[in-house]
């Protein structure tokens, strides 16, 4: 193994960290449509997906090369800019997790390695063109294709499936689900366990442990490998649910749609050495089959949270990252001081999440209190009203309330008794 020293094992450990928190942030990726449609029990799910995950690893380095060597100038960059990122990006996964929100582990990582970057070395040291073509590009690209690719094919197995009863269709799709699902963590594994070698490797330049330009050494890609799928084992059920029960209702058949079509965007710019952000895609792929169901309504209330959180993940984590990096070119105090501050806000984000604990019990529980967004509204607005005589109760599962038939009125019926007082 390759010399290294005290604070090189710290950001390698660190990374492990960042690694194992992508792995149950990311968890939801893979599974929460599974999950939702009752096609797999929660623990057997994400058992899987560890697995996967664990495989996908070893199946290619191209991602890992394009952060190693791409994102940043490697030249006059100290260790210090590593563990400053990670910093960043490790306090953003857990703050977006106890929202529950299906933010980018990829985008907290660049974001904090970029804010670092620059705090330590200026503009110089970022290289704008591979950010814009490997970084930017995919992430507004990859939840578009792939939801437009998820309402499409949503919409075929529909219309194929038009003269069959969808009852008996259903366990047929979800077996088709798992198959997907195990697409999905395989290609997870491919893309993301990478981003945490890539980051390992440009730390083990940084403190001429290896050669510029070198790939991720074995013990790198074995220890990445195995921190995301322990995180994936452990389940990131509060995103889990959003993605599975608080952007739309899916059915077997569209989950089976936005599974593969998220499968199919991750694989392909894994091959490319594009380092997009998996949970963008698999989320556009969720809506996108929430899109392509006939009557199906996506609630867009959580979809803008979601938005939001997407556009400020580079930004947010790249200032912690900066000022990470800040104390850390203090010396030796301000390193020690950093670590200290990344314990403490883990801690404390980890006591909030106990105040209203998710876990596989209740990650499928009807109880997102998820007020209705202006589409949702309006669609219940035009809902036909029931046929005259009607008894019956008109529900509309997306405002969570129960609307009862008026009763028809008899204008020769005598008038009710008064009341005794």
């Amino acid at each position: 193994m390759e010399h290294i020293t005290l604070l090189l094992a710290i950001v390698v450990v660190t990374a492990l960290v960042f690694d194992f928190t992508n792995g149950f942030h990311d968890t939801a990726n893979a599974m929460a449509t599974t999950i939702s449609t009752g096609a797999l029990k929660p623990k057997t799910a994400v058992a899987m997906s560890a697995v996967l995950n664990l495989v996908g690893a070893f199946l290619s380095v191209e991602v890992a090369k394009t952060i190693s060597g791409g994102i940043i100038n490697e030249e006059g960059i100290r260790t210090e800019v590593i563990f400053a990122a990670l910093v960043g990006a490790i306090l953003w996964n857990l703050l977006t997790w106890l929202l529950g929100l299906p933010s980018s582990s990829s985008h907290a990582l660049f974001g904090g390695l970029i804010g670092a970057a620059v705090m330590s070395a200026g503009w110089s040291a970022v290289n704008g063109p591979t950010i814009v073509t490997k970084v930017l590009i995919p992430a507004v690209a990859a939840p578009i294709v792939a939801g437009l690719a998820a309402m499409l094919a949503t919409r075929l197995t529909y219309k194929l499936g038009a003269k069959t009863d969808e009852k008996r269709t259903a366990k047929g799709y979800r077996v088709g689900q798992i198959a997907s699902a195990g697409l999905v963590s395989l290609a997870h594994g491919t893309n993301d366990a990478q981003k945490t070698m890539g980051i390992i490797t440009l730390a083990l330049i940084t403190g001429g442990a290896i050669a510029p330009g070198s790939n991720p050494p074995l013990w790198v890609i074995v220890s990445a490998g195995v921190a995301i799928a322990a995180g994936t084992y452990l389940g990131g059920w509060r995103i889990i649910r959003t993605m599975g029960k608080g952007l739309t209702d899916l059915r077997p058949q569209q989950g089976f749609a936005a599974q593969t079509s998220a499968a199919t965007v991750i694989l392909a710019s894994s091959h490319l050495g594009f380092s997009l952000s998996t949970t963008q895609s698999c989320s556009g792929a969720v809506m996108g089959a929430g899109l392509g169901r006939k009557g199906g309504v996506v609630r867009w209330s959580t979809a803008t949270r979601m938005f939001v959180a997407w556009g400020l993940t580079l930004p947010a984590a790249g200032l912690v990252g900066a000022g990470a990096e800040f104390l850390t070119k203090q010396g030796p105090w301000g390193i020690a001081a950093v670590a200290v501050l990344l314990i403490a806000g883990s801690g404390v984000i980890w006591s909030l999440s106990r105040r209203k604990p998710v876990d596989h019990h209740n990650v499928t529980a009807d109880d997102l209190d998820e007020p209705a967004g202006v589409v949702t509204t309006a669609i219940a607005a035009v809902t036909p009203p029931p046929a005259a005589g009607s008894v019956a109760a008109v529900t509309d599962e997306d405002l969570k309330t129960t609307i009862p038939a008026p009763v028809p009125t008899d204008p020769t019926a005598p008038p009710a008794p008064a009341a005794a007082v």
